[in-house]
C-alpha cells in the first residue's frame, strides 16, 4: 500500500530519535526544567527574532488549543474561528468542553478575512444587548488551513491590526507551520508569525516529531500560572525532557525548516501528475495538502492500493479526498501512484 493519508504517519525523523536514544540514560529533571528543553527554547527564540517569547512544550495539537485558549479567555468570552476551523470541526468539542464557544464565521478556502472579522466585532458592540451574549474574546486562525491554504504577511498585519483595536488576541494554530514557511508561494516568514500573532504554536507532530508542539507567547502575555493550568488540564508531561529533546533536535542547524521542505517537492511534483492526467483539483493548496474530486467507483478502486483521506462528499457521484505529503515522504512513492492513476 502506498500511504497518502496524512503527513503523521511515520515515526520521527532520525536525527529526532539519535538525541532521545543519546540522551536516554541521562538523569534529567522532570517537567521541562531541563537543560535540553531550554537549549530548544532558546533556538526557537532565535529562529522567530523574538527574544522575549515565552515558550511552552505539549504533546499535541488538540490539547494545545484547548490549553492556550481555554487559559486566555475570560469564563464569559468564547473564541472567534473560520467555520472550517480545527477547533470547530475535529477537535470532538474540546473548547466547548472547556466552557467556550467556538463563534464561527464565514471562510474563504479556510481563511478568516480582516474584513469579516471587522464587521462581526462591530456588529457585536454595535447590538444593545451584547452584554447578554458571549463576548469575542479572542480569535483563532491556522496557518496552513485545514484546506491547506496560507495567509500572506499582509493579511496577518490586517488580521492583527482588528485584533489590536479590540483588545483581543491572535492566536495561530501551527500544526503544519514548517509546511507553510517552506512553500514556494509565501512571502510569511517565522519572525513573522512572531511579530504578527500574540500566541502561536509551531507544530513538531507533523513536521517531524514523535509527538510534541511548542507554544509561543510573543507579547509577554503569558496567562498567569500558564504551567499550573497545563498540569490541570492533564497536559504537563512528567517526562518534559521528551519534547525538549525532540525540539532542541529539530531547531538545530535549519532540520525543522529543511525537512518541511521535502513535503513541499514531493506535493508539488503529484500536483504536476494530477495535472497532467486530468483530474480535477477542488481548490489551489500551496502546500503538502491536495484535494482531488475523484468519481465514487474510481475512489474505490484507487483505494485497493493507496491510503488517501475522505474530505466531502461533493456529489451523489462525486467525492473530495485529500492526498498528503509529509517531511518523509519519498519520490519514489509519488512515482509508483503516478503508474496507479
Amino acid at each position: 500500500m502506498l500511504y497518502f493519508e496524512n503527513d503523521y504517519s511515520e515515526g520521527a525523523h532520525e536525527k529526532v530519535l539519535a538525541r532521545l536514544v543519546e540522551t536516554n540514560m541521562e538523569q534529567l529533571s522532570g517537567y521541562g526544567m531541563d537543560p535540553y528543553s531550554e537549549s530548544a527554547k532558546e533556538k526557537i527564540r532565535r529562529a522567530c527574532d523574538c527574544p522575549e517569547a515565552d515558550i511552552y512544550f505539549l504533546a499535541g495539537g488538540t490539547q494545545t488549543n484547548q490549553c492556550v485558549i481555554s487559559s486566555m479567555l475570560n469564563p464569559y468570552e468564547g473564541v472567534i474561528a473560520a467555520e472550517s476551523g480545527h477547533i470547530g470541526t475535529h477537535e470532538a468539542g474540546a473548547i466547548e468542553n472547556s466552557g467556550h464557544k467556538v463563534i464561527t464565521l464565514p471562510q474563504e478556502n479556510g481563511k478568516l478575512s480582516a474584513e469579516t472579522l471587522a464587521d462581526y466585532l462591530s456588529s457585536f458592540y454595535g447590538d444593545e444587548n451584547h452584554e447578554h451574549m458571549v463576548y469575542p474574546g479572542m480569535v483563532y486562525i491556522s496557518h496552513p488551513t485545514e484546506y491547506g491554504t496560507l495567509y500572506t504577511k499582509g493579511e496577518l498585519a490586517e488580521l492583527s491590526d482588528v485584533c489590536s483595536e479590540y483588545g483581543i488576541p491572535l492566536y495561530l494554530d501551527g500544526a503544519r507551520l514548517g509546511y507553510g514557511i517552506a512553500a514556494k508561494e509565501t512571502d510569511v516568514t517565522l519572525p513573522d508569525v512572531a511579530e504578527y500573532c500574540d500566541v502561536f504554536y509551531i507544530g513538531g507532530t507533523k513536521v517531524g516529531a514523535l509527538c510534541g508542539e511548542a507554544v509561543v507567547f510573543t507579547k509577554e502575555n503569558t496567562p498567569l500560572h500558564f504551567v499550573t493550568r497545563i498540569k490541570q488540564r492533564g497536559a504537563l508531561l512528567a517526562k518534559g525532557r521528551l519534547t525538549g529533546i525532540q525540539f532542541d533536535a529539530l531547531f538545530t542547524e535549519g532540520l525543522y525548516f529543511e525537512i518541511s521542505r521535502n513535503a513541499i517537492k514531493t506535493a508539488d511534483r503529484l500536483k504536476d501528475i494530477f495535472r497532467e492526467k486530468g483530474y480535477e483539483f477542488y481548490l489551489d493548496s500551496p502546500t503538502n495538502q491536495i484535494f482531488i474530486v475523484l468519481e465514487n467507483s474510481q475512489m474505490e478502486r484507487l483505494r485497493e492500493k493507496v491510503i488517501f483521506s475522505f474530505w466531502e462528499k461533493k456529489d451523489d457521484t462525486h467525492t473530495v479526498v485529500r492526498f498528503a505529503t509529509s517531511w518523509a515522504t519519498k519520490m519514489e512513492d509519488v512515482e509508483n501512484l503516478a503508474a496507479l492513476l
